[in-house]
C-alpha cells in the first residue's frame, strides 16, 4: 500500500478517512486474545464516559441520516450541529465558504455487441422497501464528483485498479489503449487517480466498478444473502465519490492555498480535476462489460497484476474485443456554492495551546450512517459529555475546538478551506487535530497518527470496554487486528490540512473486517437500516468509539504537560530510513543518505533532551518550565514542514510523510526522496535528501533545549 514497505505502513490506509476505498485489515488472529485489565477511570473520567447513551447515539444517527445533505445543500443540518453543542455548552457557529462544486444533471452507459444487440445499464441502486430512504424521491442520482461533462464512444480495455503499474503492464502486453475507454476497478488508489491514469494513457472515458472480491468473506459466494435478507453486498450497490486529482492537493480546485470567499479569484481547476468523462457502476451492471472481454487480449490470470482477478464469473481479460463498444455521457452543472462548517469552542485556560476535534457532515446519499454520521453523532455525544464535566465546575486547560466539516466529501473542501483562513492562529496555538470520520462501519478497530501521539493513545484505549467480547478492552481489540502498530497518516480525510502545516494528527475509526457485514462504502446502503439492523444494532461501538474519543481528548486538553512520546518519533525516523535504503538498493542508482541519518540523530539527541526537561518540570512542579515543554511539544512539528512543498504538488509540505504521488490515499514516507527514486530521478532524490534533512534539524532545534 505503500511505496516503503514494512509492516507499520500496512495498516496505514485502514484507517484512512472518508475519500478513500475500503480495505481490510489482515485476516483475525486464530491465537487467543490476550485480555488486559481495564484501566480504571478518573472521576473526571468517569463523567465523561458515562454520558455516552446509546439510545441518543441512536436518536443523533436518525437525524443525520434521513435528509439529503450533499455538500453544499443542508445548512440546516449544518445549524442544527451547531445548536445541540451551544445546548451543551459551546459557544457555536458557522463559517461559511464559497467553493466550486458540481452535481449530476444526466448520465448513461450503453454496450452495443458485435452483433448489435444493446446492454443499457441503469445507473441505478436498487430501491428496498425495507430501508426507507432508499425509496425517497430525492435520492441522490450515482455520479463522481468533480467528473468532467462529456461523453465517450470506444472499444474499451480492462485496466484492473488503474494504478500506473496496471497501465504499464497493459502496454508491456501490447495492449491497445488510446482513444479506447477505461474499465477499472475500485480498490488501490484513489478513484480520481485511476481516472488520471487513464487520460494520461490516452484513454477517453473511464468506468469504474465494484467487485465483491474486495468484500472479505461475508459473499453470497459464501452462501450469505444480500442486503436487506443478509449480510453480503447488495449486488447493485454503486460507490460514489469524489475524483479530484487528491495527491496533487486537495480543497477548492479554484482557491489552492488561500480561503474561498465570494470575492476571491479563481484560478483554473484543471491540474486537479479530470478531463475526460467517468462513471461509478455496480458490479451487477460489471458483468455483462466484462464477460464481453472473455476471450480477448490477455485472460486476467496471465496479467502479472497483483488484484487484478475479482470474484466474478467472468476471466478479467484485458480486452478489447472487437466491435465491442461502450457508449457514455455524464453531464454535470457546475456551481460557486456556500458551504457550511460547524464550529464549537471551549475556552480554555491556556488560550494558546488549542485542541481541534473534527469529523464532516456532508454525503453523497441520503444516509451515510458509518460514512460521516457514526462519527457526527460521537460528536454530538461527546459535546454533551463536556457540557456535563463543565457543569462541575471544570475547566481545561487547552481550548477545544469541535468542527463538522462541508464538503469533505469532494476533496476535503471544508476542512481545507478553514486551515487556510486560520492558519496563522493554527500554527500559533495548535497542539493537536483528532479526526473522527467513519467512526463504525465494523467490528475492527483502526488508529493512524503522527508517532508523538500513539502512546497516548493506545494508552486510553486500555480504559474503554469493547463490545466484541466479555471484559475486552479496545485496547485489546486493536492490538490483536493491528499487531501493536500505530499506522502512518496519508490523506484522504480532514487531518490532511493539518498535517501539512505541521499539526500533530491523528485518524481513527472501527472498520469492516472481513467476517463484518458489508459496508457499502458511498451507497444508498450506507443507510441507517443497515446500521441499526447490521452495522451496529444497539449502537455499543458507537458508544465504545465516542467514549475513546472524549477520553483521548480530554488528557490531551487537560494533562499538565502535552502527552508526547518523542522517542517514537525518532523511532519512526529510523523505521522510515530503513524502508528508503530498502528502496533505494532495489534500484539500479545511488543516493547518499548520510545527511539524513546525522539529521534523524540530531533529532534523537533533541527529542531526549525536551523529554528530559519535561521530567525536570514535573518532578520540580515549575510552571513556567512547563509552559516551555509544551511549547516545545506543540511546535516542533511545524519545523517538519519549513522547507516547501513536494515537486508538482506544493499543497504537501510534510518531509517525513505524504500521501502517495498514485495512491492518493496510502503514505509514503520520506517521499520527496523515496518517489524521486521510485521514477528514477536520483539527481532530484539527492536534493530531497537535503531538503528533508533541513526539515528534521529545523524540528530539532524547535525541541533543543
Amino acid at each position: 500500500m505503500h511505496l516503503c514497505i514494512s509492516l507499520s505502513l500496512l495498516f496505514a490506509t485502514l484507517a484512512c478517512g472518508c475519500v478513500r476505498d475500503h480495505a481490510f485489515h489482515r485476516p483475525r488472529s486464530m491465537v487467543k486474545r490476550q485480555s488486559t485489565p481495564r484501566v480504571p477511570l478518573t472521576p473526571d473520567e468517569a463523567v465523561l464516559a458515562n454520558s455516552f447513551d446509546n439510545n441518543t447515539l441512536n436518536d443523533w444517527s436518525y437525524y443525520y441520516t434521513h435528509g439529503a445533505h450533499l455538500a453544499g445543500t443542508n445548512r440546516t443540518m449544518a445549524q442544527w450541529t451547531a445548536d445541540r453543542w451551544s445546548v451543551n455548552g459551546f459557544q457555536s457557529r458557522l463559517d461559511e465558504y464559497y467553493t466550486y462544486l458540481n452535481y449530476p444533471v444526466s448520465h448513461s452507459l450503453s454496450l452495443t455487441y458485435p452483433n448489435g444487440s444493446v446492454f443499457r445499464a441503469s445507473l441505478e441502486e436498487a430501491v428496498l422497501t425495507e430501508d426507507e430512504t432508499t425509496t425517497y424521491p430525492d435520492r441522490i442520482p450515482t455520479f463522481h464528483g468533480y467528473s468532467f461533462t462529456g461523453n465517450a464512444t470506444a472499444e474499451y480495455v480492462y485496466v484492473g485498479r488503474g494504478q500506473v503499474v496496471d497501465f504499464e503492464a497493459l502496454v508491456a502486453l501490447n495492449v491497445s489503449l488510446k482513444g479506447k475507454i477505461a474499465l477499472a476497478k475500485y480498490g488501490g488508489p484513489f478513484r480520481g487517480l485511476k481516472v488520471k491514469n487513464a487520460a494520461l494513457y490516452g484513454m477517453i472515458g473511464c468506468v469504474i466498478f465494484t467487485d465483491p472480491g474486495d468484500d472479505g468473506n461475508i459473499t453470497e459466494a459464501n452462501g450469505y444473502a444480500a442486503y436487506p435478507d443478509g449480510p453480503a453486498r447488495n449486488p447493485t450497490s454503486v460507490q460514489r465519490g469524489s475524483v479530484q486529482f487528491l495527491s496533487t492537493y486537495p480543497g477548492d480546485p479554484t482557491t489552492p492555498g488561500y480561503a474561498s470567499k465570494q470575492d476571491s479569484p479563481r484560478a483554473d481547476k484543471s491540474p486537479v480535476v479530470p478531463n475526460i468523462p467517468s462513471l461509478p457502476i455496480s458490479y451487477i451492471e460489471a458483468i455483462p462489460l466484462l464477460r464481453a472481454l472473455d476471450g480477448s487480449g490477455t485472460p486476467g490470470s496471465q496479467v502479472n497484476r497483483t488484484n487484478w482477478v475479482g470474484a466474478l464469473n467472468v476471466t478479467y481479460s484485458t480486452g478489447p474485443a472487437p466491435g465491442a463498444v461502450l457508449s457514455m455521457s455524464n453531464v454535470m452543472r457546475d456551481a460557486i456554492n456556500p458551504i457550511w462548517d460547524a464550529v464549537g469552542i471551549i475556552n480554555g485556560t491556556n488560550q494558546d495551546e488549542v485542541l481541534v476535534i473534527g469529523n464532516h457532515r456532508d454525503a453523497w446519499i441520503i444516509g451515510g450512517a458509518a460514512d460521516p454520521h457514526s462519527g457526527s453523532a460521537i460528536m454530538v455525544e461527546l459535546s454533551k459529555a463536556f457540557g456535563r464535566l463543565l457543569a462541575t465546575g471544570w475547566q481545561p486547560r487547552r481550548t477545544i475546538v469541535l468542527c463538522s466539516w462541508d464538503a469533505e466529501e469532494y476533496g476535503l473542501v471544508g476542512s481545507t478551506e478553514w486551515v487556510e483562513e486560520h492558519i496563522d492562529w493554527l500554527t500559533g496555538s495548535a497542539v493537536a487535530y483528532l479526526n473522527i470520520d467513519v467512526g463504525v462501519s465494523g467490528k475492527t478497530p483502526g488508529l493512524s497518527a503522527t508517532p508523538e501521539i500513539g502512546n497516548i493513545a493506545t494508552e486510553i484505549m486500555k480504559k474503554i470496554i469493547w463490545p466484541t467480547m466479555p471484559n475486552e478492552t479496545l485496547y485489546d481489540a486493536w492490538s490483536a487486528e493491528s499487531d501493536g502498530e500505530v499506522g502512518v497518516l496519508g490523506s484522504g480525510s480532514d487531518y490532511t490540512s493539518f498535517l501539512h502545516n505541521g499539526i500533530s494528527s491523528l485518524d481513527m475509526g472501527s472498520d469492516q473486517g472481513p467476517d463484518d457485514p458489508v459496508y457499502h462504502y458511498h451507497s444508498n446502503y450506507d443507510s441507517y437500516h443497515w446500521m441499526s439492523t447490521y452495522g451496529d444494532p444497539g449502537y455499543q461501538y458507537h458508544s465504545a468509539m465516542g467514549q475513546y474519543l472524549t477520553l483521548l481528548a480530554y488528557h490531551m486538553a487537560n494533562d499538565e504537560i502535552i502527552p508526547y512520546d518523542l522517542p517514537a518519533y525518532t523511532a519512526a525516523l529510523r523505521s522510515y530510513y530503513d524502508d528508503l535504503l530498502t528502496t533505494i538498493n532495489g534500484t539500479s542508482g545511488t543516493v547518499d543518505t548520510s545527511e539524513l541519518s546525522a539529521a534523524i540523530t540530531q533529532f534523537e539527541n533533541s527529542a531526549n533532551e525536551a523529554m528530559a526537561l519535561r521530567d525536570q518540570a514535573i518532578s520540580t512542579n515549575d510552571a513556567a518550565l512547563k509552559t516551555v515543554v509544551n511549547q516545545k511539544f506543540r511546535d516542533f512539528q511545524r519545523g517538519f514542514t519549513s522547507v516547501g512543498g513536494l515537486p508538482d504538488r506544493e499543497f504537501y509540505k510534510h518531509v517525513v510523510n505524504a500521501p502517495g504521488i498514485d495512491t492518493g490515499y496510502a503514505p509514503t514516507t520520506y517521499p520527496g526522496i523515496t518517489e524521486a527514486v521510485v521514477a528514477g530521478n536520483f539527481e532530484r532524490a539527492a536534493e530531497w535528501v537535503g531538503r528533508t534533512s533541513l526539515g528534521i534539524r529545523k524540528a530539532a532545534d524547535i525541541l533543543k533545549t
